[in-house]
């Protein structure tokens, strides 16, 4: 059997192979993808089938359960994504900037792939295409280690994966994973310098503070999600209940969910009974501050400890704030950086939220649930940075590219 630092080498030996590889040929390995999920789709779901009866009989949360699923319409509409990312552009060899100097060098700064991409997430399948898509099409090898929650889907995935890439002629070491090592294939993840050119954590933020923490390789961070809408005085009713029901119910275990809504004092009567109504409608549990209680009476006192929550399921805390100051002096103490969104009519105080507040995506009158490379027109994500480096937000093919200055000279040399 090979060991993690076999397989991680074997990756690193395959990644110039991919970097080398015509647009075509890479699209080629992108087609196969699609075509081999469609054609396995029942082996798919018998594998994500085992994992969910695993975690079924290790009480697994219901939230969990909805990210490892799989079934044959998730399936489908990942192809389909797949089939997205192969019409987009190839950012390799772009030319960022050229110039010539006085001296007649000829300057050139191009795009180029990252390497060997690491990442190390939690309980989402879907996520192993994803990534491995993302990579390949901006020519970079990837390492992943995606958790035991989801082993016998991933274990089939990244099988598919090899195949694809073999089917265009192309090392299929090229993708490997290190789940069969748990948690000690992350550590040597961690640890693979000159092996992973970056690491890139996607889950909760136990797991990134972790990679963060410990890894001696680049990391590219990513966030968890505590996702705040503040609701204006001059808020339309109408947009506050379908905006905040769609970022809260729509799909609550993903980072772009609302967790905390802010309204108004001026607001709060109008706005809030209706928005509450509806959201518990839909069986989500309002924990709310005293004025929140006093205008619906199904809510339950929030903590301070519900400010800082992601829950991932069907529950949302509420407060009621002073005016914009105070939700954003909320938001500030309380938020991750990764999604926050304003329900007004007030241009002003529009344009005052998108300057000052520090996020990776900031809305007006729009669903938190926006936040997703998907629906950026990335095809998929590799996940949201809440950092701010080369990389934030929804991370596409740009962001896992490079560049490097090629120079084209006729004999000169430096006085």
């Amino acid at each position: 059997m090979l060991s993690a630092i076999d397989k991680m080498n074997l990756v690193k030996a395959a990644s110039n192979e991919l970097a080398q590889a015509s647009s075509a040929k890479r699209a080629q390995v992108l087609h196969n993808i699609a075509a081999l999920l469609l054609e396995r789709t029942d082996e798919i779901i018998a594998a994500n089938n085992k994992d969910i009866e695993r975690g079924q009989a290790a009480d697994m949360t219901v939230s969990t359960q909805d990210r490892i699923r799989l079934d044959a319409k998730r399936i489908r509409a990942i192809s389909e994504s797949v089939s997205k990312i192969t019409t987009l552009p190839d950012p390799i060899g772009d030319v960022i900037r050229g110039m010539t100097l006085p001296n007649g060098l000829k300057l050139t700064q191009v795009r180029v792939p990252l390497g060997v991409i690491g990442v190390i997430y939690e309980a989402r399948p879907n996520v192993t295409i994803d990534i491995a898509v993302l990579a390949i099409k901006s020519g970079n090898a990837v390492v992943l280690r995606g958790g035991r929650d989801a082993q016998s889907s991933n274990e089939v995935l990244v099988k598919l994966l090899q195949d694809a890439l073999a089917m265009a002629s192309i090392n299929s070491d090229a993708v490997h994973t290190l789940d069969e090592f748990g948690r000690e294939g992350g550590q040597e993840m961690m640890k693979a310098v000159g092996l992973i050119d970056v690491l890139i954590p996607r889950g909760g933020a136990g797991l990134i503070q972790a990679v963060v923490t410990e890894s001696k390789v680049p990391v590219i961070q990513t966030g968890d999600g505590v996702v705040h809408i503040f609701v204006d005085e001059t808020a339309r009713l109408d947009w506050a209940v379908e905006i905040l029901h769609n970022a809260k119910v729509q799909r609550p275990s993903v980072c772009n969910a609302v967790e905390t809504l802010l309204i108004h004092e001026r607001a709060a009567e109008r706005i809030l009974p209706e928005v509450l109504n509806r959201l518990s409608a839909s069986n989500v549990v309002i924990h709310g501050d005293d004025q929140t209680q006093r205008l619906f009476a199904g809510a339950v006192a929030a903590t301070e400890e519900d400010w800082k929550t992601e829950y991932h399921d069907l529950d949302l805390a509420v407060k009621v704030v002073a005016d914009l100051d105070e939700a954003l002096a909320h938001i500030a103490k309380y938020g991750t950086k990764h999604t926050e969104s304003i329900i007004t009519e007030n241009v002003e105080n529009a344009e005052r939220f998108l300057a000052e507040v520090d996020a990776s995506t900031v809305m007006v009158n729009a669903s938190t649930r926006f936040t997703d490379g998907g629906e950026f027109g990335f095809g998929a994500e590799v996940g949201i940075s809440t950092q701010k480096l080369h990389a934030r937000g929804p991370m596409g093919i740009l962001e896992l590219t490079s560049t490097k200055w090629l120079v084209r000279g006729a004999g000169q040399t430096r006085a």
